[in-house]
């Protein structure tokens, strides 16, 4: 887990609160999702609007604009749901910073435009940094060659695995993901492990860890 905070260019910032009915009106919300919203949101501000008249970089197909939200709790919990129905009702990338006191994490998950439904956003799993002082130190952006290139900075900072030499954020969010799934069936195995009894099993068992051992290793080399 990483431990950075952004400073995001001033002249971009925004600061406008947004009523969380706007997010319920998006779509058909549970009454279980409402009440996550209520129970866990205390407010939600849009705080910066990263495009290209508000920062002079061009925009990209996939990156048309680049928002940052803060999320306000009234504790320290935060369905990844409500998060999930947020993004679905911005059609641009959204970093998330999430505030619970005098603590905060950035949160995200990439979002790409899908290939087979015209404007359609794809969301992967999300990821996060540990939660941090609010007055902790910032790093500044390395403005590039576009927007795209800062929200790839971001998410290389959030990535639970080191990028590759050259990689993409697609290629390195298709290792996340595999790394989340071979993590959680390393735990399911281990798990089994400690309460089997037949030899044979554990000997099958064994065989199953090493395999997801040496996926696991493959993907983050």
């Amino acid at each position: 887990m990483t431990s950075t905070l952004f400073n995001f260019p001033k002249q971009a910032y925004f600061g406008r609160v947004i009523p969380k009915t706007k997010f319920y009106e998006h779509g058909s919300l549970t009454r279980k999702l409402k009440d996550l919203f209520v129970k866990q949101v205390e407010q939600i501000v849009w705080l910066y609007k990263l495009a290209p008249e508000t920062i002079n970089l061009p925009s990209t197909e996939g990156v048309p604009e680049l928002q940052v939200f803060k999320v306000v709790l009234k504790g320290v919990d935060l369905g990844d749901d409500v998060l999930r129905c947020i993004d679905q009702a911005v059609m641009f990338p959204v970093l998330f910073e999430v505030e619970s006191g005098d603590k905060v994490r950035l949160v995200a998950a990439y979002k790409r435009k899908s290939n087979s439904a015209d404007g359609k956003w794809v969301l992967t799993d999300y990821y996060s940094t540990e939660w941090l002082a609010v007055d902790s130190q910032r790093v500044d952006l390395q403005y590039s060659l576009s927007l795209a290139s800062i929200y790839e900075q971001v998410l290389q900072a959030l990535s639970p695995i080191e990028p590759r030499r050259g990689e993409g954020v697609d290629a390195l969010f298709e290792r996340n993901e595999e790394f989340k799934k071979n993590t959680n069936e390393l735990m399911k195995i281990e798990s089994k492990l400690k309460q089997e009894k037949q030899f044979n099993k554990r000997v099958e068992l064994n065989a199953s860890l090493r395999e997801i051992k040496n996926l696991i290793e493959q993907l983050t080399a």
